[in-house]
């Protein structure tokens, strides 16, 4: 009875020393007969994960690149920007290939280089920002309305 659990026998419990070699290969293969189908469906998505991270993210920062430098290439006098780091100016002068003088305000001019420039702003842009008048501060819905407190009694 010992001698069954691997008590008082020479190989150790749990091992497969003891196992004839059919046995084994039948417990490797899973028991489906070696049917291999599971690992073409791995490797068919092992294979398409490339293809998948190349047209969902290097394609479309290929093309955001492309678009960023084509808009510094068309970048000319007189064009109104915005650089990375969030100036807004019309550009003044052109100094040498790679650096443009923007004017920032009246007579303020900064130089800055062509890489900078984040984008070109639009015309109606400017536009909509001088029309609005800004919100008066610390007026609350009740007092926008004249004032009238009728309905708070106090009888």
């Amino acid at each position: 009875m010992w001698a069954a659990q691997g008590i008082g026998s020479n190989r150790p419990v749990g091992s497969h020393a003891g196992m004839s070699p059919e046995l084994t290969t039948l417990l490797a293969s899973g028991g489906n007969g070696g049917g291999g189908g599971g690992a073409i469906i791995q490797l068919g998505i092992l294979l398409l994960i490339p293809f998948g991270m190349y047209f969902f993210l290097i394609r479309p920062q290929r093309r955001r690149m492309r678009d960023q430098q084509d808009l510094q290439r068309s970048i000319s006098v007189g064009d109104e920007v915005v650089t990375t780091s969030g100036l807004y100016g019309r550009i003044s002068g052109e100094d040498g290939e790679h650096r443009f003088w923007l004017e920032i305000d009246d007579d303020v001019q900064v130089r800055i280089a062509r890489a900078a420039v984040q984008a070109k702003v639009a015309e109606d842009e400017d536009e909509d920002d001088d029309d609005e008048a800004p919100a008066e501060v610390g007026q609350d819905a009740d007092s926008a309305d004249g004032g009238d407190d009728s309905d708070d009694s106090d009888d």
